[in-house]
């Protein structure tokens, strides 16, 4: 993933990290080792003589609960190249320093990653207590259902994919790049990604059962679906992409990817992440990019010579 150029500037963006990293209480070396960085790096952009990487804003969001959409921006819902969360499927905004938040988020980290690993059936109370070194009455403090897990599983998906996207796809103007890496950004490679699948199939598998939880996951999703939308309609409108068809396009995009992600997660023989790439490009090939000006006969739909 590459570096990024955060449109606020670099100097906004590192004080919003060393601002965080203040009120938290930590050490430049205990921050730069929960977000898995060199120190040295991380001292140069805090004072800012290098640029903080895409994958190292989605660390740093990660750890203290802000959005790269913050990070780079100073708001949450700073409009960018990614649509924002809406609805049910928006979290709570603001950083991990408080003592109940950092609680709250150790429970929330424990337990999307036991239902991810597990499954939601198989987690118990008593578990997610234990993987986050605290007790049953905290969690239901927190979480007062078992249930409530769940919802704040597939929100926490939602975080995780709309971070990632905001901080690769800002700076990317071509919109047939942008939505080759909008699809690598998704695609189940990876422990993070493989965890963020199992949390939606299983979502998926309890709100065909349920139709209570379908609110949330309809918002949710919707997220997903207009990122798809805006970059189709954006290469639309550069003549990049068939026009007209924006809107088809995204509903027959997102269900090729659902559908192939489903096969890989279930590792059905002769499918991986390399395989579901090479399907999916091919359908931008065929059905995403507008056809070259000067194509011969033979990639006329209509079928009729040209003399």
């Amino acid at each position: 993933m590459p570096d990024i150029h955060p449109a606020a500037g670099d100097t906004e963006v590192a004080g919003r990290v060393r601002d965080l990293v203040e009120r938290g209480g930590w050490t430049q070396r205990r921050f730069a080792e929960e977000i898995a960085l060199e120190e040295t790096k991380l001292s140069k952009a805090l004072g800012g003589r290098r640029r903080f990487a895409a994958t190292e804003l989605v660390a740093i969001a990660d750890r203290t609960g802000v959005t790269v959409n913050w990070l780079l921006h100073g708001r949450d819902d700073a409009r960018g190249r990614t649509a924002v969360p809406g609805g049910a499927a928006v979290t709570e905004s603001g950083d991990r320093t408080s003592r109940g938040a950092l609680a709250r988020g150790r429970i929330l980290d424990a337990a999307w990653e036991l239902i991810a690993d597990r499954g939601y059936h198989q987690v118990r109370t008593a578990d997610v207590a234990h993987a986050a070194g605290t007790s049953p009455a905290a969690i239901h403090y927190h979480f007062p259902t078992r249930s409530q897990l769940l919802d704040e599983a597939l929100r926490h998906n939602v975080k995780l994919a709309f971070d990632r996207q905001v901080a690769g796809l800002g700076e990317i103007d071509d919109p047939h790049e942008r939505l080759l890496l909008l699809i690598d950004l998704q695609l189940p490679v990876g422990l993070v990604l493989h965890r963020e699948w199992s949390i939606w199939i299983q979502v998926w598998a309890e709100s065909a059962i349920d139709p209570g939880r379908r609110g949330l996951y309809w918002d949710s999703y919707d997220r997903w679906f207009r990122s798809v939308l805006m970059t189709l309609q954006d290469g639309a409108d550069a003549g990049v992409f068939v026009a007209g068809r924006a809107e088809v396009l995204a509903h027959q995009l997102t269900a090729l990817i659902d559908g192939l992600g489903i096969q890989v997660m279930a590792g059905t023989p002769g499918t991986g992440p390399d395989d579901m790439r090479e399907l999916l490009h091919d359908f931008i090939d065929r059905a995403v990019l507008a056809r070259p000006h000067g194509a011969g006969a033979e990639d006329d739909p209509s079928g009729t010579e040209h003399g």
